[in-house]
């Protein structure tokens, strides 16, 4: 099956009903995308299809083999990081680490549909990914502080 994974069109040996975070993962090597619940329900192994979050622990290679998939690698561009990534950094909205690709693409996400969100807007659109080490301000923080900052739409559709 061809799919394109963070602006690159890629061939894999898979059935189409396999889950897109097995094939990431264990054939890919694209490890950013953290197996949690296996169930969608905690956010650890999101990713964008087309510019939209989406859980890839239950989103079937069928559902999105004609989409743009960019995973939390396919961000960076040409040494430096997405915005939202960079604010995450400074804004320290992380303690462990595991949750934190799966919070950054659903960050990037809803800012590509709401540029200049409020903090309630954030609390909103970031709900359903869960930190187990309670982060969450230090979250709603990094997102409105890359909202803030130019360019934050980049990479969001189309990994580029």
């Amino acid at each position: 099956m061809k799919l394109n994974i963070n602006g690159r069109d890629v061939t894999v040996d898979a059935a189409p009903d396999r889950m897109l975070l097995y094939v990431l993962r264990d054939d890919l090597d694209l490890t950013g995308a953290k197996y949690g619940c296996v169930e969608g329900q905690c956010g650890a192994c999101t990713v964008l299809a087309d510019g939209i979050a989406i859980r890839s622990c239950v989103t079937a290679l069928k559902a999105v083999a004609t989409r743009k998939i960019v995973t939390i690698e396919g961000l960076e561009r040409e040494g430096n990081l997405h915005p939202v990534q960079q604010a995450f950094l400074e804004k320290g909205a992380f303690q462990c680490g595991y949750c934190t690709p799966g919070m950054i693409m659903s960050a990037v996400s809803l800012l590509g549909k709401n540029p200049k969100p409020s903090e309630a807007e954030v609390k909103r659109g970031m709900n359903g990914n869960i930190c187990r080490c309670g982060t969450y301000p230090r979250i709603v923080e990094a997102v409105r502080m890359a909202a803030a900052t130019t360019g934050v739409k980049r990479g969001t559709t189309s990994g580029a």
